[in-house]
This record gives C-alpha cells, structure tokens and sequence, in this order.
C-alpha cells in the first residue's frame, strides 16, 4: 500500500506560527517559527536550564522540587503557545522521561502546565528528529554522508544520514549530566577515575562503531549545549575557530582535569550554567572521538527542536512519516494488502458515521487508519494469538514518526481487534486518550468481523448511530442472513463489546 496521506494537510499560509517544544533531560527548549514565502522563519526563542536529569533516582522516580521546577517552566511556556492553534504546535520528552517509572503521573500534570499534549519519544526517534534539524539548517549536497552526534543531559544520539534521510540511528544511555552523576558523583575529579570513566563509556560507542566507519562519512557535526560549549570553550582558548579538534578536545580535557573538583573548573568560555555538568559532556565526546576515529566536529545550531518544526510540516500530507513507517511495516512482514484496505475503508466508514456524537477528529481517524492497516502484522509470527503477537511489535518496534504514545496506542487497537478485551488492554494508554481507543477499538472490531471472508462486497443498508457508549449497527436483512457465519460472530459480538464498555445491538433492517 502506497504512503498516501489519510485526510488533507492542514494548509499552512504565509504568517502561520509553527512551534516546536523540546523537553530534554538538561534543559526545554521552545522556538516558535513564521511561515514566510514557503519557508519557515525564527521568531522567538526561549530555553530554561531544568535539568530533568539530577532529580531522578535509581527507582526512576522524580524529586519534587525538579518536578515543580519543571512543572513551572511549562506554565510558562504555555502562556508562549496559547494563541497558536494546536495543530501548529508539538511538544517532544525524550530520555529523563522516558526514565521514569510513571511516566504518567509526571505528564498529567505537565500537559495541564503547558496546556498541551506531550509526547515521549523513543531514543531511536530522537535521533532521527536531531538529523532532520541539522539537514535542514545545513543542507547537504544528495551524495554527501554524514556523521551527527547530540550529546544530551541523560542520552546521546549517534546518526549516520545521506540527503535528508537517517541511515543509521542509535541511542546511547550516555549524557552530560547522567555522565557526572555516575563517574563523578562526588564532585572529585582525577585522571585514574577520568580513564576508568572512558573505558566505561567508550564501551557503549564499540557496539555500532565498526558499522558506522564501514558506511563512512564525509563530514561529521555536533549538536546539542554541550558540543556549542565546548566548541566555545575552544574557541576562547584560540585552539579553534569554534569547530572542535582531537588536539583541542585533548587539551581542553587537560583544563578540566587541572582542577580536582567539577565547582573548581575555570575554563574561559564556559558559563556558570554549564560549569556542574562539562565534565560529563567532555568525557562523553572523547570517548565518541577516540572510538570513531574522529579528527574534527562541526558545531551546528540546529537540534532536536528543529527538526520536530520540519517534522510538523509533513504530518497529515504525504511525506507523513508515521504513514512511510507503516507502509514499510506492511512490505516487511508481508501483509495482504488488499484485506488491510477493505478492513480501513470499512473502518473509516463507520468511523464517519460516528464521529460527531463521540466526538473524533481528524487524527483520530488517522491513527484507527493505520491501525486497520496494520491489523494483521502478528500473521507472520503465527496465526494463534496473531492479535497478541500483533500488538508485541508495534508497542516495542522503533517506528519512525511515532511517540511512544502513538506506537502504544495502536498496538492496543490492534490488540483488541478480535476475540476477548483484556483489562488491562489499555493500561499503557494515557488517560486523555482513553476513550476515543475504545470508541476506535469498537470500530475496528467491527470493520474486522465484516470482512472475515476476505470478499471485496457491496454491504447494503450498513449504518453505525453512537449514543453515549450504546451503538446500533444495522445490516440488511436478507444479506444477512444469506451469511450464516457473519450472523453467528455478530451475535456473540455484544458481549465481547462490553469489555470496552460499550453496549452493541445488531439490527437487520
């Protein structure tokens, strides 16, 4: 099945804001852009130093005061987007959040701050976001490979990409901050714990490194606070001109290992802000220059903000990523496609019928889209429990485009297609959710059972009323009961139904 965009893009005019969140470990970003002549112009910018990172424990809970201090930064941030419409507009969390425990019980009250959804996104996701940013503030030549490395507060990207696409992409649980806490807990500094330290996070680089300089790359660019620190730092020191080197790096390491604690290092160039956690950050890069062979790093202003401003532009169009993911899942694991679009055009159809009493919009009827596309992926691991076996790969797949809410959310569709609803079906569901997954649930369940026998056939009479969670699916008499085994499923599908909640009566008509 062809990537095609599921509802018209809405359309972006010149004057239009666009605003994009970044939620990460050290610090939130928000920058706000203009559509002007087709092009996409800053406006604003706002950063506040949070670190995320320094108030989660072992448990993966969350102190208090980093979760007020958070918490605060997002009310204010939300004043910034209030006028901007919500289409416009997407806020990312990446690894603290994704860290935590109860993910959920921090996001309520954060997206109720921002007054805004929240999604948390996977590393994988990160770093195809990180690369969109630099290609577009950097365009590079289609031929012309490169390296980008983002050294965040509690994780560091690593992507290979050609033109504007991410060939490879991973994530490490290594980051400025996360770095200092575990190597230098205690504020010492010493070149015996300095090695042991860069053995330690060097080993994380080696699981990629012999694919990444086998692909190769023609130049390499950081990204992040921490490279433009220490590119800052370079600079003050007259090593570079801004970019950094292996000799640079190698004697602004010296610098800091001069001092024998973090809150004595005096470096020129390096601000107050970023003083607590350099010594994370200049580890983290030292370990990635000495296992990638590096030589020399460009310091790029874009990140991961930018590339979710770029990324909203191709939602809802036809350069949907969510839409290119699925239609590559569908080729990977050998889906019938002519099933999965009877069973979406189907879905869709009662979807239109009940849209207005239950409230869906447009996204909505998007994500039940893709999870009818996507219904029988579970097919090629076996036929037994496919739904369960389904739902298991697109839940802990790294699905490019997806939040790890939207991955979680059609899984549990695709988990409740058929046969019995567990309770806990959509525990992993945030609970602004909840109820339009089950409303989509009943109708991709529905849409499923039409169409067992895998017959391209007119249903004549079809018609779908929602009232509050009661639902009245009426089918033509005589069809109906010229298909004995559609009427038996039918008629066991109202008990089913009520482990969504929802009451179904069939009418023949």
């Amino acid at each position: 099945m062809s990537p095609s965009p599921l509802r018209p893009a809405v359309p972006l005019r010149d004057g239009d804001l666009l605003a994009a969140l970044d939620l990460g470990s050290n610090s939130f970003h928000i920058v706000v852009a203009q559509r002007v002549l087709g092009q996409l112009r800053v406006v604003d910018r706002l950063r506040e130093t949070v670190r995320m990172a320094e108030g989660l424990n072992a448990l993966g809970g969350l102190s208090p005061e980093v979760r007020e201090r958070a918490l605060a930064c997002l009310a204010r941030f939300g004043q910034r987007i209030a006028d901007i419409p919500p289409q416009h507009v997407r806020a990312v969390a990446t690894n603290t959040v994704r860290q935590l425990r109860d993910a959920e019980s921090f996001l309520r009250p954060a997206e109720a701050a921002l007054g805004h959804a929240i999604d948390v996104i996977s590393g994988r996701e990160e770093a195809r976001l990180v690369y969109l940013g630099v290609a577009h503030e950097q365009p590079p030549r289609d031929d012309q490979r490169r390296l980008v490395l983002d050294i965040g507060g509690g994780s560091t990207e690593c992507i290979i990409g050609q033109g504007f696409a991410p060939l490879e992409r991973e994530s490490l649980q290594v980051g400025c901050i996360a770095s200092t806490r575990r190597f230098f807990a205690n504020g010492k500094l010493g070149r015996k714990r300095w090695n042991a330290a860069l053995h330690e996070v060097s080993a994380e680089f080696q699981q990629f490194a012999s694919t990444y300089r086998s692909l190769g790359w023609d130049e390499a660019i950081g990204t992040s606070g921490t490279h433009k620190a220490i590119g800052n730092i370079c600079a003050a020191l007259k090593l570079t001109k801004g970019a950094i080197t292996l000799p640079a790096l190698q004697e602004v390491r010296e610098r800091v290992l001069q001092s024998s604690r973090i809150d004595a290092i005096a470096l020129p160039g390096l601000s107050d802000d970023r003083r607590p956690i350099i010594a994370g950050g200049v580890l983290v890069l030292e370990a990635a220059f000495t296992v990638l062979g590096l030589e020399r790093l460009q310091v790029s202003k874009a990140a991961l903000r930018e590339g979710v401003l770029h990324d909203l532009l191709g939602r809802g169009g036809i350069d949907d990523p969510r839409d290119v993911s699925v239609a590559a899942l569908m080729q990977r694991y050998g889906l019938d496609i002519a099933q999965a679009q009877r069973v979406e055009d189907c879905a869709l159809e009662l979807f239109d019928q009940v849209a207005t009493p239950w409230a869906l919009g447009d996204d909505d009827r998007d994500m039940l889209a893709r999870a009818a596309r996507l219904h029988e992926i579970g097919l090629a691991i076996a036929h037994s429990g496919y739904h369960n076996h389904g739902a298991y790969v697109l839940q802990h797949s790294d699905i490019a485009g997806f939040s790890q809410q939207g991955q979680r959310f059609v899984a549990a569709l695709v988990r409740v297609h058929r046969r019995s609803v567990p309770k806990s079906a959509f525990d992993m569901i945030p609970d602004r959710l909840l109820a339009n997954a089950r409303h989509m649930a009943a109708l991709l369940r529905l849409a499923v059972l039409l169409h067992r026998s895998r017959k391209d056939e007119a249903m004549p009479g079809l018609r779908l009323r929602a009232e509050g969670e009661k639902l009245a699916l009426r089918l033509d008499k005589r069809w109906l009961q010229a298909r004995p085994l559609l009427r038996a499923d039918l008629e066991g599908e109202p008990e089913d139904m009520l482990g969504l909640g929802i009451q179904l009566r069939i009418e023949a008509a």
